[in-house]
């Protein structure tokens, strides 16, 4: 016990003095303002922190996890081509058979119609060269009788007489006696 001067007592709580509790129970209260005012301006910022960055990583974990859907939507849309591709591909080769097919049977047809008009002209050349074969042979025969009859009938039948006797003659022959 602490000695006080004659009269006075002091009476002490669990043997601590009035001054250490007063001091104690300052420093408690100094200390949770302490803790208030840090908490204002440290904990919440920090914390505010800590939850924009749990938002941050949620929303980047959402978007990864859409992409990696619509990656396995877009994978499966490529093995879906692929599995198609063969497809395709015969489809285009049908196609381009067709087409060939197509042009062979235009470029025959065209050949057989350029033969036909080859034919065709080379006939009509013949036919000509016919013609004229034929009237040289013709005039040769009329040159040819007229210089026999002449020969044979002499002065006593005039021209007139001995044209008339020639186509008579050819006629009786025929065309195609001559001709041939």
């Amino acid at each position: 016990m602490i000695l006080l001067t004659e009269g006075e007592t002091m009476s002490r709580l669990f043997d601590l003095d009035w001054q250490l509790l007063a001091d104690s129970c300052l420093m408690i209260i100094a200390i949770f303002v302490l803790f208030l005012a840090l908490s204002y301006f440290l904990f919440n910022p920090a914390r505010k922190f800590l939850n924009d960055r749990k938002e941050k990583i949620r929303g980047e974990l959402e978007e990864a996890k859409d992409n990696q859907e619509k990656a396995a939507e877009l994978k499966a849309q490529y093995e879906a081509k692929l599995k198609d591709i063969d497809k395709e591909a015969e489809d285009i080769l049908s196609d381009a058979r067709r087409r060939a097919l197509q042009n062979e049977e235009r470029i025959v047809t065209q050949a057989k119609e350029e033969a036909a008009r080859i034919l065709a002209r080379a006939q009509e050349e013949a036919r000509l060269e016919k013609q004229k074969m034929s009237d040289e042979i013709k005039q040769e025969i009329v040159s040819v009788a007229s210089v026999m009859a002449g020969k044979l009938v002499g002065a006593s039948i005039d021209t007139t007489r001995q044209n008339s006797l020639i186509e008579e003659t050819l006629k009786e022959m025929g065309e195609d006696t001559w001709q041939n």
